[in-house]
């Protein structure tokens, strides 16, 4: 522990290195492209694919927030899954479309939301001193 004494919550919060930044860059470029291939995967082999798809997202969020030791990780991961699928929904004039209006594309699009949630809300959140104990005690 260092010597200073003084409250986390006097500290002066500090602008994020540009290391962490372009992280986070990556990671939401990891978390598009993740998008992509599950769009791709999850018609293919269904419901295999749809659980691929979803259970490599999960994957990723849940590593991403780990290995950058936030929450916010998880949360870059999940804005460029969700802006890439979201995205990829849209028809175009031509009447292109990559998903179907079936069970399996709505399952990908409202499950993949969800799982991006839940799995960046449950990932493992830091100490503001980085103390292994409870805040409350």
């Amino acid at each position: 522990m260092s010597g200073d004494r003084t409250p986390v919550m006097a500290r002066p919060i500090r602008p994020p290195s540009a290391g962490r930044v372009g992280a986070f860059l990556g990671l939401f470029l990891l978390g598009a492209l993740v998008g992509v291939a599950g769009a791709l995967v999850q018609p293919a082999w269904f419901p295999g694919g749809l659980l691929l798809a979803l259970a490599g997202e999960a994957g990723l969020v849940l590593g991403a927030a780990r290995v950058m030791r936030s929450r916010a990780g998880g949360g870059a991961v999940a804005g460029g899954w969700m802006l890439v699928v979201i995205l990829l929904t849209a028809s175009r004039p031509e009447g292109d479309f990559l998903f179907a209006a079936d069970g399996g594309s709505y399952l990908f699009l409202l499950g993949g939301i969800g799982v991006a949630v839940i799995c960046t809300t449950l990932a493992s959140g830091r100490q503001p001193d980085g103390r292994p104990v409870r805040l409350g005690k």
